[in-house]
């Protein structure tokens, strides 16, 4: 397994303590494509309109990738624009999906099935990163790999953001998108699993911030290999 190293630390890709800050660019782009993704989403199950609802997806969709980019072209990743990227893409995903079910209540399963997933364990697993001194999960290769390719890699998003929101407007299979929604939990479940063998390196109360930051892990050593 990929584990932390303390000496030849790549810049990109760890935390700047120094760079973080709330207000930048992309964040306002955060903001502003949730708003408007969740209020076409809600308006489009007052008018039960399947089209506007695909047109908030696709805000959300578009903006996300628009903030992520921003901030990598302007040099303003920060962990504070990771978790907030983070939990607006939930409100904005959970919109969309609450007002599928509203629109076409038969996908209720796979639609719950997908909510479980997405909006409990993979956001656990998200913010995962916060354990460590890494800018945001789209750098947790530099912990573990195989968590990083299962969950933050371009097939790994594109999966877990795509497949079955896709499958659901197209196919309206409820067995197809649950078997779907059934695999990427446990794809999330086994990403938890890992998580929990390598350990969570998180700063005792009697460390100081710059235990992790200077030295990019613990001083007792708790980044640990999975067996």
């Amino acid at each position: 397994m990929a584990t932390m190293t303390t000496s030849a630390r790549p810049e990109r890709g760890w935390q700047r303590p120094e760079a973080e800050r709330l207000l930048t660019g992309a964040t306002v782009v955060t903001f502003v494509r949730t708003v408007v993704s969740v209020g076409l989403g809600l308006y489009a199950a007052y008018d039960r309109s399947l089209t506007l609802l695909l047109v908030a997806l696709a805000v959300y969709w578009v903006g996300d990738m628009a903030d992520g980019a921003l901030a990598r072209l302007t040099d303003t990743e920060t962990r504070i624009g990771a978790v907030f990227d983070i939990v607006s893409d939930r409100l904005c995903a959970g919109t969309f999906y609450v007002g599928l079910v509203w629109l076409e209540p038969a996908m209720a399963l796979p639609v719950g099935v997908f909510l479980l997933e997405f909006a409990v364990v993979d956001t656990f697993v998200s913010l995962a990163f916060l354990a460590w001194p890494l800018r945001s999960p789209n750098y947790f290769y530099l912990v573990d790999r195989p968590i990083w390719l299962a969950n933050w890699s371009k097939p790994g998003k594109a999966a877990n953001s795509s497949a079955v929101a896709l499958l659901m407007v197209v196919t309206h299979s409820v067995p197809l998108c649950t078997a779907v929604a059934l695999c990427l939990l446990a794809v999330k479940i086994w990403s938890l699993v890992r998580l929990n063998r390598l350990g969570l390196p998180l700063p005792r109360a009697d460390e100081a911030p710059s235990d992790l930051s200077d030295a990019g892990e613990p001083s007792d050593g708790r980044a640990k290999r999975a067996a």
